[in-house]
């Protein structure tokens, strides 16, 4: 895989609007933020915009500059603004022969999952599954999510061992051991993508899923749509992180805990439960593309391979 350079205080981030606007005065609080973290920011034009209420300019202004961040030698990393929707519009629109020329540490998360899958799959290029600008960093980060995030961004050397905070126990739902590349992120793109050239390849790879604002019985659905298309018969073990506000509004009924119990479990690969990445108040930051180990037994999943260079 294809690595960006691990970032430097003074080094520039460059931010860009993939999917849905942010507020000016957000954006404001996210850059000085970042800022405080000791990185120069670029803001890209597309942060400024907003395009039929839901997203930050067109499909064309958000890929554009998307690529121009990735060509431009001024810029050592890219964070994402926020999610929200609207990265998989501009999937088709992207230089990914330019991106892979150009390597640069990528993150986000959320609806950005499109986007890690493409870069993956399409410029070979490894990326950062970690809270972004405006909708993480702008409030905030909890101590446990900002040295997650630091580490990856200004470490070379491999992230180890991906440990919890205190009182949050990572739990062995199959019994094993799994060792490979990370790949995933939200539920919900994973399945968007399904059947489209952007589909996730999971061949002999850990599969990490998390969602927010999902029902039970719409997680069903996603995940059998995942089962039914090969994933789970193709990965070599699954992770599973948070699942923000994805109760059941009637109190009768299958958890989230007992989909997974139902649809995952059967298929026999090493999982684990409870891993704090996601939507969560706690958001670790977690590389794709990189070899990790998974110790489903022992209910540890560690990074063996460093995202940067």
């Amino acid at each position: 895989m294809k690595k960006g350079k691990v970032l430097r205080a003074g080094d520039t981030i460059g931010l860009v609007a993939t999917s849905s606007p942010a507020t000016e005065e957000v954006l404001v609080k996210a850059v000085d933020a970042i800022m405080e973290m000791g990185f120069k920011v670029k803001v890209g034009a597309a942060c400024h915009e907003t395009y039929g209420g839901y997203l930050a300019g067109t499909p064309e202004q958000r890929a554009s500059e998307l690529n121009a961040m990735f060509a431009d030698d001024e810029v050592d990393g890219i964070m994402c603004m926020r999610g929200g929707y609207g990265s998989p519009q501009i999937l088709p629109l992207l230089d990914y022969d330019l991106i892979a020329q150009n390597p640069k540490l990528f993150v986000g998360y959320s609806d950005i999952t499109a986007l890690h899958t493409a870069f993956g799959q399409l410029a070979q290029l490894a990326t950062l599954h970690g809270p972004m600008a405006t909708s993480d960093i702008a409030q905030g980060l909890d101590d446990w999510s900002r040295q997650y995030l630091l580490r990856a961004m200004t470490r070379p050397e491999p992230l180890g061992p991906i440990v919890n905070p205190p009182g949050e126990d990572i739990l062995c739902l199959v019994e094993g051991q799994a060792y490979g590349p990370i790949v995933g992120g939200n539920l919900s793109l994973v399945a968007a993508l399904m059947g489209t050239p952007y589909q996730l390849d999971t061949r002999g790879k850990i599969l990490f899923l998390e969602d927010i604002d999902e029902e039970p019985y719409r997680i069903d659905r996603m995940l059998t749509q995942l089962a039914l298309g090969g994933l789970f018969d193709d990965c070599a073990g699954i992770v599973i992180g948070t699942w923000t506000s994805c109760e059941p509004k009637k109190r009768e009924g299958f958890s989230v805990w007992d989909v997974c119990q139902n649809i995952i479990v059967p298929y026999g690969k090493p999982t684990i439960w409870n891993v704090q990445i996601g939507h969560g108040s706690c958001n670790m930051a977690l590389p794709f593309g990189v070899e990790a180990t998974l110790d489903a037994t022992a209910g540890v999943l560690a990074l063996e391979e460093s995202l940067t260079v």
